[in-house]
């Protein structure tokens, strides 16, 4: 870990999270889902995180609750060291503060709206400030975001532009606000391989240049490694996996995250294959909630340890810049630091 990143996490936190959970109804009688399993989760000021997991694991859930799009069913979310109020007027302030990326830029923008109107909509929404210009504010936040000269673009509508065009509009829109804090969804999901660069570039440049702390959702561990300081693997609505970028991906530690480590081309290992979809979240198993698919429970590897991993549930990890790891194998007496 360099020593910009051991500074930036040292700071108190901006975004934390405390036991959280997010659980929805059950359809016809079914047990209610537990989308997000109890989760705790700190961002500091400056500080990229990216939040890791397969499809369905409760990423997005999480992120929303961030941000007070989904409320809770229990746990806390404080931002700048107050708890989040959930009355429309807290929820109004707090996004001038915390802004949403989506994935699909194209489904985040009006086709009937233009670039300025899109970039103008958040300072409406809100209020322009005292003394600014909402002109030259939207002018700020297309050039902040890569799009020069920025009055090129104003007239123009989404069907214009580019798929980075189009991305860099939705950061610009959130940029207009001068935020704290971004939460990216999968941000260059959708963007062709020689955009996606530029774009993760741009989220390092406003990190550094306006110290900008963000979230970063993907499932894409490639991603996480170029751009992240911090880690955070989900699986099934809970972190099993979490510390620096450098030491989650070189030496990961739970057979998850060795599991989609190991399908990236610079593994230069066999790729694990996982047995089976990850679990109902509405039927999370006994003990480790990975049991199931688990390759070193089923190589007979961790034998010994076999009743441990299905029946002995694992404690929420902190959600703190050390490293840390939520399995029995891992964990063990003797276990490889």
């Amino acid at each position: 870990m360099s020593t910009e990143t051991a500074v930036r996490t040292e700071k108190p936190a901006l975004l934390s999270a405390r036991g959280l959970h997010v659980t929805f109804p059950g359809r016809r009688g079914a047990p209610p889902a537990r989308a997000v399993d109890g989760v705790d989760l700190d961002i500091a000021p400056g500080e990229i995180v990216a939040l890791v997991g397969e499809s369905g694991c409760g990423k997005t859930t999480l992120a929303r609750s961030l941000l007070g799009l989904v409320r809770p069913t229990s746990g806390t979310v404080s931002f700048d060291g107050k708890p989040l109020g959930y009355a429309s007027g807290a929820l109004k302030a707090y996004r001038k503060r915390a802004q949403l990326v989506l994935q699909d830029p194209s489904g985040s923008l009006n086709p009937r709206h233009t670039v300025y109107d899109a970039v103008a909509e958040g300072l409406r929404i809100h209020g322009v400030r005292a003394g600014t210009d909402e002109r030259e504010a939207v002018a700020g936040a297309l050039a902040r975001a890569g799009l020069r000269p920025p009055k090129r673009f104003f007239l123009r509508y989404p069907h214009e532009l580019s798929g980075g065009q189009r991305q860099r509009v939705v950061i610009a829109g959130a940029l207009v606000l001068e935020p704290e804090l971004i939460v990216a969804d999968e941000p260059v999901a959708s963007l062709d391989a020689s955009v996606r660069g530029e774009i993760l570039a741009l989220l390092l440049r406003l990190r550094d240049e306006l110290g900008l702390s963000a979230l970063v959702v993907t499932h894409d561990l490639g991603l996480a490694w170029n751009i992240a300081d911090r880690v955070a693997v989900m699986y099934l609505g809970r972190v099993v996996e979490t510390g620096t970028v450098e030491s989650v991906l070189t030496r990961p530690q739970h057979p998850y995250t060795q599991a989609l480590l190991s399908v990236l081309p610079e593994s230069g290992g066999a790729p694990v294959v996982l047995t089976g979809e990850p679990p109902d979240p509405s039927r999370i198993p006994s003990g480790c909630r990975f049991h199931a698919r688990c390759q070193v429970l089923a190589s007979g590897e961790a034998a010994a340890i076999a009743h441990r991993c299905r029946g002995e549930s694992l404690p929420i990890l902190s959600g703190g810049p050390e490293q840390a790891v939520a399995c029995h194998w891992a964990t063990r007496e003797g276990a490889a630091p």
